[in-house]
């Protein structure tokens, strides 16, 4: 853990949503080489408890540093929500980025009446980060959060669109943005849902935020290696894919989540042992 502006940057996710946020530092940072880990054997953390997500977040960070990297970011909402501050003690040279800070205060600012509703996984919900980080934004915020579980099932099978995709976001969202007291902004707070933020978007319409925190996370990325002098200066910029499990499902699953062909050959499988 150098202070070096030529390794890459560590990204890890509990599997292979992350790659909505990767998506978001390459476009933001095109000149940044960057190794992302997708911890596709233990995947769902969403269902795990807060203990667990961290001692697995810690493993993963310490493969991602073995390999030489200048800053992590934790593109798993769980483990942003629950293993930041044990990320932090653990590698005190590493500059850490999490996902939660940066969409929640990207939806604290896109609401024009402060009602959000930040959906998320189960443990997510449970940690209560996504309000706080929010009240501490807009302190006059109205908050809900709602656990979906079947949005990640639905990605991971393709179901981004059609009649059963509509079905199952009107059951969740529905009772939240009808009425004359509805919701003015939805927060995606698992990185699985910004694959189904066009279907969002029709069904609530144009006046209703839909956020995505993975543009908002790459720029606080860019300005964290900025004030670390850490940005990369030129040269060839790689990406590198680790998997803990089934690379060809990684390689299959992630054509949902970036415009570009991830082959299986191209993911490597690992044990973070």
């Amino acid at each position: 853990m150098t202070g070096n502006p030529h390794l890459p940057i560590g990204i890890f996710d509990s599997g292979v949503g992350g790659l909505t946020v990767l998506k978001a530092v390459r476009e933001r940072l095109p000149g940044e080489s960057l190794i992302y880990l997708g911890d596709t054997a233990r995947l769902p953390y969403g269902t795990k408890s807060a203990q667990t997500v961290a001692a697995y977040a810690l493993e993963a960070t310490r493969k991602l540093v073995s390999y030489g990297i200048k800053a992590l970011l934790v593109a798993d909402n769980t483990s942003s929500a629950h293993a930041l501050d044990d990320l932090r003690a653990a590698f005190p040279g590493l500059p850490v980025v999490g996902v939660v800070e940066p969409g929640a205060a990207a939806a604290a600012a896109a609401s024009a009446r402060g009602r959000i509703v930040v959906i998320a996984t189960e443990s997510a919900v449970q940690a209560g980060t996504y309000p706080r980080a929010i009240l501490h934004s807009r302190p006059h915020a109205q908050v809900t959060q709602l656990p979906c579980p079947l949005f990640v099932s639905m990605v991971e099978e393709g179901l981004v669109d059609g009649p059963i995709a509509e079905q199952i976001a009107r059951h969740y969202l529905d009772p939240l943005f009808s009425g004359p007291d509805s919701a003015d902004c939805l927060l995606l707070g698992c990185t699985h849902f910004p694959a189904l933020a066009p279907l969002f978007r029709r069904l609530l319409g144009r006046d209703v935020a839909v956020v995505d925190s993975a543009s908002t996370t790459a720029m606080v990325l860019e300005d964290l290696l900025s004030l670390r002098n850490l940005k990369a200066e030129g040269g060839a910029a790689t990406v590198r894919y680790l998997a803990t499990d089934a690379p060809e499902r990684f390689a299959r699953v992630s054509k949902v989540f970036v415009p570009w062909i991830i082959k299986e050959a191209e993911v490597e499988s690992i044990d973070l042992g």
